[in-house]
């Protein structure tokens, strides 16, 4: 059986244009990349489609990683109703009161220093792990950090994707 019998897939495939822009947008705020993964369809296969994701992120202006950032809440406070944040940010649920708290002072020191959200790829990672890495991170030069968030980035886009063409809807 290929990835090309994915009911996921052939349903993305088959979407109107303007109703695979809003399915896109729900994995990436970033309307360049949007434009960039539905320019490419028909998929075959999920790894095209993520090879496909690797390119239009890597070709993101400074612009256009600003608008997919401004999709992201900050860790630790999840959109309320928003599943997908609720689920990514797992980690952070569990966390102590303290933490919770440090985690909000990183949060406001960093969009203070960079002027957007600290994001990561929180899939999997815990409080603690989160806590550390924005920590290590704040210290980046803006350079550095442009290119971070766009590694981050891709790879919450490649869980996302994968989740919308693998699971029922």
């Amino acid at each position: 059986m290929t990835s090309s019998s994915t009911p996921g897939l052939a349903r993305f495939n088959t979407l109107a244009d303007d109703e695979a822009l809003t399915t896109l947008h729900e994995v990436c705020a970033s309307a360049a990349w949007g434009r960039a993964i539905l320019s490419r369809r028909p998929y075959t296969a999920l790894p095209d489609m993520l090879l496909a994701s690797d390119a239009a992120t890597a070709g993101l202006t400074p612009e256009d990683l600003a608008e997919a950032m401004a999709g992201h809440p900050p860790i630790g406070r999840p959109k309320p109703g928003d599943p997908t944040s609720s689920r990514e940010q797992r980690g952070m649920a569990g966390a102590s009161e303290e933490l919770k708290a440090e985690m909000l002072e990183l949060n406001l020191a960093y969009q203070e220093r960079f002027g957007h959200v600290f994001l990561i790829c929180a899939t999997g990672a815990t409080g603690e792990q989160m806590r550390d890495a924005v920590k290590a991170r704040i210290g980046n030069s803006p350079e550095q950090e442009r290119e971070q968030v766009r590694t981050e980035l891709g790879k919450i886009n490649r869980i996302r994707l994968t989740r919308l063409v693998t699971e029922d809807t």
